[in-house]
């Protein structure tokens, strides 16, 4: 059964006194020491009721104790030892002084008073004894020494008016739970002694004492100073906790702020973090440094608001003297520690008077400077300060800083090292996806490429190739995996499509060539003789203006999306097809009608996938951006991208291109059937005289007929009919085309001076922009382009 024991409040006499000296509080006990009740003082000036210059009105400093003269209500002087403590503000009051004197406390008690047989005066243990009534009874010579008073003084005070500090009013709690349950408690805080400016750490245990027949009369307080293990513990936390929260990401600015947030405040008030500048030593910093040095402010963290102890800001480059402190620690290559009062730091806040003038106001008096190593390189420099803290740094203090700071380092230079591959791999993929898309009259075209935000850079590409007969080819890839060896990777397929595709192979037959190449590329890559793992997705397509035919083929990649002018997005149904790589297995192509002013849209995987989307709400979000702005190509990507990419970016690269289909007119288009008799071929060079004359284009006719007449004529000699003629007049450039079923490929020859044939091609040759033979599902196709700006002629 527990009992509750209710303090005496008038056996301390207590007053409370504001910072400008009235007094704000009085008990009983106050009253009862000098006969003034509480309405004759509250309100007044405390200096009214001394005696004489004993001690000033409002005592200086953290803790007040001495004898003064007081006046007593009948007139009397009274001499009184007095106890005075600072309170700090907190929770809505404003700083004041509680003055406390006992008025009880000089009984000796008797020799079986279990109170007194508890004292334990020798033991080196600080031990005191406190009554029913919570007040000190007794207390050995190394508990005085921890309070810094000694025990006739402070004997019958309560523990919260010896110490006056709110932990003092914690332990004085724990003692009541001891008090009224009469079981042991154990409790830790943090506080100083007197005799020592830095918090220690001690741990308090409290047992109750009990008479001979088991009453308890009062609890008995042992106090150990417990600072050396409470400090290992929280370097062993704080060491831990630093790896845990440093490096969460590959950004360095990031992970220097980790370090500064994970120092303050558990082992400085200010920290800056300063890195040199890679492009000053051409992306590497050197192994020995030497002053002055330029460092970039990359973070900082502070206890206060703002960080208004800050000099520099984010991001900003500043030159260190020698004698600063940061370089004093780089050039050194150790960790430097300074202070205020000794005179270190004097030459550095004169010359930085910004600084000078920080010190001054916030009290700065410690600095602890620690390098930023890893790998044998000096990254930069952790600078960390205390202001509020009164100790300086310790040996300790600077062991673990270099531990977590040395943490922080590796992950900075990991971060470093990813920042600067990335890079190199942004610029290599820039450098091989096209910088701008050409301009034709079969499409409008737009597009846009994203990178990775976090997995890096991959190896999605596009491309827009103007292919023989106006036709136009485009082509989205995605290479497996990220970083400079996907990007090598995407620009050797992207330099074979290219290639293939000039060679006018059908969709299918060029994956399947590309097919070839990525298993090739596999091999090579393994090095030890086993196969790699590149791996790559294609989509290849082939727009025929003339026809307004589009055929496709897919290799693992999702399928594109049209829009019809007046009609609904829709995804096309292609043949899927295995991706590139796997080799053995064919691939597919579809044809497909596409009236003029029809929107594709080609794309790869990172545009829809998403964690935070399910099931098919991505291909939805793809159509409701596209069927949004379709007449604005442009315009459409960005809203394209804003719909389906999270704010943060996307998981994954993103290749995007977007496509408009222009239709040639049939009046721009003139076809021939040939006869198989040379003979028959002159009517045919008056027709298309006719035809050039209908163009208005009869300042290149003799140039054109005598085109058609060596490609007709070879097509006679060596094709096979049927022989077609194609005329395509477009704005800058006509095309002249002659197909037969024959798959013969022409080739230019050299002929010899009394050869009487073989000069046509190499004729046509000279005579033409470019020329060039296609396969076709019938036989070939021989081309030739004529240019009709003057430029070109």
């Amino acid at each position: 059964m527990s009992r509750v024991y209710p303090f005496d409040d008038a056996a301390t006499a207590r007053a409370v006194i504001d910072d400008d000296g009235t007094l704000m509080e009085w008990n009983e006990g106050a009253r009862r020491l000098l006969g003034h009740p509480a309405d004759d003082v509250l309100g007044r000036p405390a200096a009214g009721l001394l005696a004489g210059d004993g001690a000033p009105a409002v005592p200086a400093g953290l803790r007040w104790a001495g004898t003064v003269g007081l006046r007593h209500r009948d007139g009397r002087t009274l001499s009184v030892w007095l106890l005075a403590h600072r309170r700090p503000p907190g929770d809505g009051h404003r700083g004041d002084w509680l003055l406390v004197s006992p008025l009880t406390g000089q009984d000796p008690g008797t020799p079986d008073d279990p109170l007194i047989r508890a004292g334990l005066i020798q033991s080196p243990c600080a031990v005191a004894v406190y009554d029913d009534a919570l007040r000190l009874r007794r207390m050995n010579d190394a508990m005085a020494e921890v309070i810094g008073l000694p025990e006739e003084r402070v004997q019958g005070l309560r523990l919260s008016e010896i110490g006056g500090r709110p932990q003092s009013e914690e332990l004085e709690q724990g003692l009541l739970q001891v008090l009224t349950t009469g079981r042991p408690l154990d409790v830790q805080t943090a506080m100083r002694t007197s005799a020592d400016n830095r918090a220690h750490a001690w741990l308090a245990r409290m047992a109750p004492v009990t008479d001979g027949e088991g009453r308890v009369r009062g609890v008995c307080l042992a106090a150990h100073d417990v600072t050396d293990n409470y400090r290992a513990r929280q370097r062993l936390q704080l060491v831990n906790e630093a790896s845990v929260r440093i490096g969460s990401t590959l950004d360095v600015t990031r992970t220097a702020q980790e370090l500064a947030d994970v120092c303050v405040p558990v082992l400085a008030d200010f920290v800056t973090i300063d890195l040199l500048d890679p492009q000053e030593y051409g992306g590497e910093p050197p192994a020995r440094l030497s002053a002055p040095l330029n460092l970039r402010r990359v973070a900082h963290q502070s206890i206060l608001r703002g960080i208004p102890e800050a000099v520099a800001k984010p991001g900003q480059l500043e030159v260190y003297p020698a004698f600063s402190p940061q370089a004093d620690s780089l050039t050194a290559g150790r960790t430097i520690r300074a202070t205020v009062a000794g005179g270190a730091m004097d030459q550095w806040l004169t010359w930085s008077s910004a600084r000078g003038e920080r010190v001054r106001d916030f009290g700065i008096h410690s600095s602890m400077s620690v390098p930023i190593q890893a790998r044998g390189l000096t990254l930069g420099v952790a600078v960390l300060t205390r202001h509020r803290r009164p100790d300086p740094f310790t040996d300790d203090d600077m062991l673990l800083a270099e531990e977590i700071t040395a943490r922080a380092a590796v992950c900075i230079d990991n971060a470093r090292r990813y920042s600067r591959e990335r890079e190199t791999a942004l610029a290599l993929q820039r450098s091989l996806l096209p910088r701008t898309l050409p301009r034709t009259a079969a499409l409008e075209v737009s597009s846009r490429y994203l990178p990775a935000a976090r997995a890096g850079v991959g190896g999605d590409w596009f491309d827009v190739i103007p292919l023989s007969g106006m036709r136009v080819a485009m082509v989205v890839g995605d290479v497996v995996g990220h970083g400079i060896q996907a990007s090598a990777t995407m620009g050797r397929l992207r330099t074979a499509v290219r290639t293939l595709a000039d060679i006018d192979l059908a969709p299918d037959e060029l994956l399947t060539h590309l097919d070839d190449l990525v298993i090739r590329l596999s091999e090579e890559s393994g090095g030890d003789g086993s196969p790699g793992e590149v791996g790559a997705t294609c989509l290849y397509a082939v727009y025929d203006p003339v026809s307004r035919r589009c055929a496709l083929a897919r290799a693992g990649h999702p399928p594109p999306v049209v829009l019809e002018p007046g009609g609904e997005p829709r995804q096309l149904d292609l043949p899927a097809g295995p991706p590139l790589g796997l080799g053995g297995l064919p691939f597919e192509s579809a044809e497909l009608e596409l009236p003029e002013g029809t929107v594709i849209a080609l794309y790869t995987d990172g545009l829809m996938v998403s964690r935070e989307r399910a099931g098919d709400s991505g291909r939805q979000q793809l159509f409701g951006a596209l069927r949004g702005y379709p007449d604005a190509l442009d315009q459409t990507c960005d809203r394209v991208l804003h719909a389906l990419l999270p704010a943060g970016g996307a998981a994954d690269d993103v290749a995007l291109l977007l496509a408009r289909t222009r239709g040639l007119p049939a009046s721009q288009v003139a076809t021939w059937h040939i006869p198989a008799d040379p003979a028959l071929v002159a009517p045919i060079r008056k027709q298309v005289e006719d035809q050039l004359e209908r163009w208005s284009l009869s300042e290149i006719a003799f140039t054109a007929e005598l085109v058609v007449s060596e490609l007709v004529t070879n097509a006679i000699r060596y094709g096979s009919h049927p022989i077609r003629l194609r005329l395509i007049h477009e704005t800058a450039t006509l095309i002249v085309e002659v197909s037969d079923t024959s798959h013969t490929a022409p080739h230019l020859r050299r002929a010899k001076i009394f050869d009487e044939g073989g000069r046509g091609l190499l004729l046509v040759a000279q005579l033409t922009q470019r020329w060039g033979s296609r396969h076709t599902a019938e036989g070939k196709t021989i081309w030739a382009e004529l240019g009709l700006l003057e430029e070109d002629q």
